[in-house]
């Protein structure tokens, strides 16, 4: 047994490295920019000196989230693009720019042209507004915007001829008429003039070591760090770790009453096959297990939690404790505001396992050895929880293991529904916010907690039945 442990966890490196893959890919290739998302940044600057405050913002924090250095250990790229095109700050800059490399392959003259943009970008902001250029300068503002983002070569000349137009409608613009052409001159006739289409065809390695992000965000999940929330700047492990107390104490209340529940009925029912107790009970949980949760929850509130009927229950949050409360009030409070969520958490499972456990329990009651025990005058009692109980627990033991992952996934619609802060709001809430490193977080200890709910099914399996065996013979 301890062999065969030993080899399925070395299976789960592997296994692990490759969601990790995944998961990473994902995450640098989803829409957006995480960093104009954590500074709230606006893409027309105002002043010269706002404009650079932004930019040097900017710039620090996505070296501080890591996110300046190369995303892998190596990239498969052709001879057109650079090996250091990942220290362009701005995402949608960086995205447009290699659209252009794929167009006219030659990156020194796309440089030389991004450079210059950028610097007529600052140089205007310069230019001191006033009535007479306030109007040609949003609009030039607009256009080097849309320069930043364009590739088509229709678009940028579009923008170029804008731009020029509205340089010419106040005097004031003038000094920075000779940084436009510069920048239209660059693109003419060095990126335009200078194509080199055939570095595309040419492949090439860039090999970048153990500075990347991958081997940076990997290393650090190994030790815990698992990165910065987008949405308040929080460690993601303290905002996981104040979430995931209440969803691991109701899942394991929850468990605990389903099985205590639905395993007796469903020996209870297997003993009594197609007796009026069996058919009321059979129909009875499903018709449970038929109800929407989030119909239930919403009938709960309205009947019992102070809706228009019953005020019997709070309809929403864990309650509020103060640190002098004893351990009695504290419990109460909490036990009394989670009835009804524990109520949704419960009731869908009862009818399921019920199910499982009624017809594993008819499955095993036919065979000869509880024939042979029944031969031997033992009572009912005995055969049915000595004989048969233990060898029906393999698809009890099955779905047990389904359960580990939903100690950090959470029940979306029973946290929301009852404003229960656990991993089911917080991922939803991550998931709105587009809080990536959150619902990562949350994906690969899913995963991981997935292959140990199997490794630990697998080990009960051998527990409860002596004839399987994972040595071999």
């Amino acid at each position: 047994m301890l062999k065969y442990i030993v080899k399925r966890i070395a299976i789960f490196i592997p296994t692990l490295f490759v969601i990790s893959l995944v998961t990473f890919y994902l995450s640098v290739n989803v829409p957006g920019d995480p960093v104009e998302q954590m500074l709230n940044s606006n893409s027309e600057m105002g002043s010269s000196a706002n404009a650079q405050a932004s930019e040097k913002a900017y710039i620090d924090k996505r070296e501080q989230l890591g996110l300046n250095l190369p995303i892998f250990y190596f990239s498969l790229t052709n001879k057109a693009v650079p090996q250091n095109l990942h220290e362009i700050p701005k995402k949608f800059h960086r995205q447009n720019l290699e659209r252009l490399i794929d167009k006219y392959g030659n990156w020194n003259e796309i440089q030389i042209y991004y450079n210059s943009l950028k610097e007529f970008e600052f140089k205007v902001a310069k230019v001191q507004k006033d009535s007479t250029n306030a109007d040609a300068l949003i609009n030039i503002k607009e256009k080097i915007q849309k320069l930043y983002i364009n590739f088509d070569d229709n678009a940028i000349k579009s923008s170029f001829a804008a731009i020029k137009t509205n340089l010419n409608v106040s005097a004031s613009l003038s000094e920075v008429k000779t940084n436009f052409q510069t920048v239209e001159g660059n693109y003419e006739k060095g990126v335009k003039g200078k194509a080199t289409v055939y570095k595309k065809y040419i492949p090439a390695v860039h090999w970048y070591g153990t500075q990347n992000q991958y081997h940076q965000w990997i290393t650090k999940f190994m030790v815990g760090d698992f990165g910065i929330s987008y949405q308040d700047q929080r460690p993601v492990k303290k905002v996981i770790w104040e979430a995931v107390r209440w969803t691991v104490m109701l899942s394991i209340v929850s468990i605990i009453l389903t099985y205590l529940i639905a395993i007796p009925l469903g020996i209870k029912a297997a003993a009594k096959k197609d007796s009026t107790s069996d058919k009321v009970m059979s129909t009875t949980l499903f018709m449970l297990y038929s109800l929407p949760v989030f119909w239930v929850a919403t009938l709960l509130i309205m009947f019992l939690g102070g809706g228009d009927f019953l005020s019997w229950f709070p309809a929403y949050g864990v309650g509020e404790v103060a640190d002098s409360d004893g351990f009695i009030t504290v419990f109460w409070t909490r036990f009394y505001h989670l009835i009804l969520p524990m109520i949704c958490f419960t009731y869908g499972g009862l009818a399921f396992l019920y199910r499982q456990m009624r017809g594993a329990m008819i499955n095993t009651l036919s065979q000869d050895y509880i024939r042979t025990a029944r031969a031997k005058g033992l009572d009912e009692k005995n055969v049915l929880w000595k004989h048969a109980f233990k060898n029906s627990l393999l698809p009890i033991i099955t779905l047990f293991a389904n359960v580990f992952p939903l100690v950090i996934s959470g029940a979306i619609i029973i946290e929301n529904k009852f404003s229960i802060p656990g991993m089911g709001k917080t991922a939803i809430e991550a998931i709105s916010a587009r809080n990536y490193p959150m619902i990562y977080t949350i994906v690969m200890f899913s995963a991981i907690l997935t292959m140990v709910g199997y490794l630990v099914a697998d080990i009960l399996y051998a527990v409860v039945d002596p004839r399987i065996s994972y040595n071999k013979k």
